[in-house]
């Protein structure tokens, strides 16, 4: 009896001893942390980052900015004039109304003379009476015009009309994050840039994650696909390519959170609470609201990075949280509480002593 009682009495002591020196080392901030810094660690002054405390003066700099509104124009359904290439077919209707007898092709009255053409890889056509011609870059104008010269003095009274019945030239290539990429005709009239997507099944991706590149061989343009949809459609030149991709929207969640990783953007203009309330908010257990830090590279002319910090006790840090905007490859981290990492060291300290009086009992 005397036994078990100096060993409980020497448990006791060690048990006590332990728990002082780990609410200590909990005290340091900088010693016992979770899976990065201890709040304060990153609270502590230094010349690597600015620390900026959120409140009601400090917070302009860091808010969304408004929604930019709906846009009421459309796209007009009128486009340039497209120009021939290799691998376009063409349809020809050559009438002659030359006397009978003397005429080389049928006249008008019978539907005159159908002949289809492929531009070869060269940009050449051949017809009859007509010859081999070079049609690339032209418009189908400028061939009707061409075939009436060249028939001039080898009939009479000749017409012509050329349509396009099988277009690179005035096709659409869509390519990248759509469900169906593909070429896609203009011949059943212009195409916009939100016609080209549809006809590609849209996108893979949510709206604000899709990066749109249109290059039309002079110049490029980049879009973010919500923007498109927001109003900012445009009419496709013919021969462009359409290019979806996904767009650099993401950031990282770390720390005392439910579900930490690399993640997507909610949305386009994502608040602080709206990317908390991604990964679940904060862990209730371990969390310590007093430390939810945002981790920002410095930017423009100011390349010294930022930490925001949020306290999330205060009753107003709820509207700070929905007002800061979160910006691509931020870092969210939310520090455990002292008495958390206190916890983790003291549990399976007290576990192996526990077993450790077990075992001395029955000695």
């Amino acid at each position: 009896m005397i036994k078990s009682l100096a060993v409980s009495h020497t448990f006791n002591l060690k048990l006590a001893a332990v728990a002082l020196a780990v609410l200590g080392l909990a005290g340091c901030g900088g010693v016992v942390s979770g899976a990065g810094p201890y709040k304060g660690a990153i609270e502590t002054e230094n010349t690597t980052y600015n620390l900026v405390e959120i409140n009601a003066n400090t917070i302009a700099p860091y808010m969304r900015g408004a929604v930019r509104p709906m846009q009421a124009s459309i796209a007009k359904p009128t486009a340039p004039s497209a120009r021939l290439m290799p691998g376009d077919i063409l349809s020809v209707l050559i009438t002659d109304n030359a006397p009978e007898g003397s005429a080389l092709f049928a006249p008008l009255s019978t539907g005159g003379t159908q002949l289809k053409t492929r531009i070869d890889d060269q940009g050449m056509i051949s017809l009859p009476y007509v010859g081999r011609q070079f049609v690339a870059g032209m418009t189908l104008n400028q061939v009707e015009r061409m075939i009436i010269k060249q028939l001039k003095g080898v009939t009479t009274d000749v017409q012509t009309h050329v349509e396009l019945v099988g277009d690179l030239s005035g096709s659409v290539l869509v390519a990248g994050a759509v469900k169906s990429p593909g070429r896609f005709s203009t011949l059943q009239g212009p195409l916009t840039l939100l016609d080209a997507v549809n006809q590609a099944g849209g996108p893979l991706l949510e709206p604000h994650l899709v990066n749109v590149t249109v290059r039309t061989g002079s110049q490029v343009q980049q879009f973010n696909y919500e923007d498109i949809l927001a109003g900012n459609n445009m009419l496709l030149r013919p021969n462009s390519e359409v290019v979806l991709d996904r767009a650099r929207q993401r950031f990282v969640a770390m720390g005392a959170v439910q579900e930490p990783g690399l993640k997507d953007m909610p949305s386009q203009n994502t608040s602080l609470l709206d990317a908390l309330g991604s990964v679940g908010g904060l862990r209730e257990a371990s969390a310590n609201p007093e430390g939810v830090f945002v981790f920002r590279m410095g930017e423009g002319t100011n390349l010294k990075p930022t930490v925001l910090r949020l306290d999330m006790r205060d009753p107003a840090a709820i509207f700070y949280a929905r007002q800061i905007v979160i910006k691509p490859d931020d870092t969210i981290y939310v520090t455990n509480a002292a008495v958390y990492e206190w916890q983790k060291i003291i549990s399976p300290v007290v576990q192996t002593m526990l077993l450790g009086r077990t075992a001395g009992m029955y000695q």
